[in-house]
């Protein structure tokens, strides 16, 4: 029996644009981000930190609040806003 891949959403994409956006503010490599996390007692591969930047990999819970650490920023900050397209 095949399984079905999961597909990420408009909300996991944003989410995934708003890590790397930060990521890159604080001038950090994926490998030093990758290491905070595991430091921070959530391993992380700079592999796995890669596909989740590129929506290729689900970003869970857990993940989202330990990168949101290594970053210095609450979860929150990570999410979305709104799913609505920007007007004007």
């Amino acid at each position: 029996m095949a399984t079905r891949p999961i597909e990420i959403g408009p909300a996991g994409i944003r989410t995934a644009r708003n890590i790397e956006r930060l990521r890159l503010a604080r001038g950090l490599s994926q490998q030093q981000l990758a290491e905070r996390c595991t430091a921070l007692g959530r391993p992380l591969t700079n592999t796995a930190l890669s596909r989740t930047e590129r929506a290729r990999r689900r970003c869970d819970v857990d993940d989202l609040v330990t990168i949101a650490t290594a970053l210095g920023v609450a979860p929150a900050s990570l999410l979305p806003v709104s799913l609505a397209a920007p007007r004007g």
